[in-house]
C-alpha cells in the first residue's frame, strides 16, 4: 500500500464559546493541515496522486476558511471551532470532492494549531 501526506496553511481567529478560560476570546492561530491518502494502484507516471493536484484539491477548500473568524462561518457559527470539528469538517469536505474513490482514499486530516497541538480525524477503527 502507498500513502501520501500533503499540508497546506492557512490563518484564522476563532474563540471557544463556554470554554473556562482564555480560549474563550477571539484569538487566532496558523493552522497547518495534513490530509493522509492511501491506495494500492499506482497511475502510469507511478504516483498515486500527484501531490500538486492533492494540494489544489485541499486549497479549494482552504479558501472557505483562510483569514476569517471561524465562529462566523457554517457550520462552526453552530459548533465549537475546535481542532477536532475543524478536522472533522475538512475531511467532511474532502469526501464531498468525488477525488477518492476504491483506488485512492482518504485516511485521516490532521490540524495543528500550533507547533505543539494537533487533532486528527478519520473514519477508521
Amino acid at each position: 500500500m502507498f500513502e501520501l501526506t500533503i499540508s497546506v496553511n492557512f490563518e484564522a481567529a476563532h474563540y471557544i464559546n463556554n470554554y473556562p478560560g482564555k480560549c474563550s476570546r477571539l484569538h487566532g492561530h496558523n493552522w497547518k493541515v495534513e490530509v493522509n491518502i492511501y491506495g494500492n494502484k499506482l497511475g502510469e507516471l507511478g504516483m498515486l496522486v500527484d501531490f500538486r493536484d492533492l494540494k489544489a484539491t485541499v486549497n479549494k477548500i482552504m479558501v472557505n476558511l483562510d483569514h476569517y473568524c471561524l465562529n462566523e462561518i457554517e457550520p462552526f457559527c453552530k459548533i465549537n471551532p475546535t481542532a477536532e470539528n475543524i478536522a472533522k469538517y475538512i475531511y467532511d469536505q474532502l469526501g464531498e470532492t468525488g477525488e477518492f474513490d476504491q483506488d485512492v482514499k482518504l485516511r485521516s486530516v490532521r490540524i495543528w494549531e500550533s507547533p505543539n497541538s494537533a487533532a486528527t480525524y478519520s473514519q477508521e477503527a
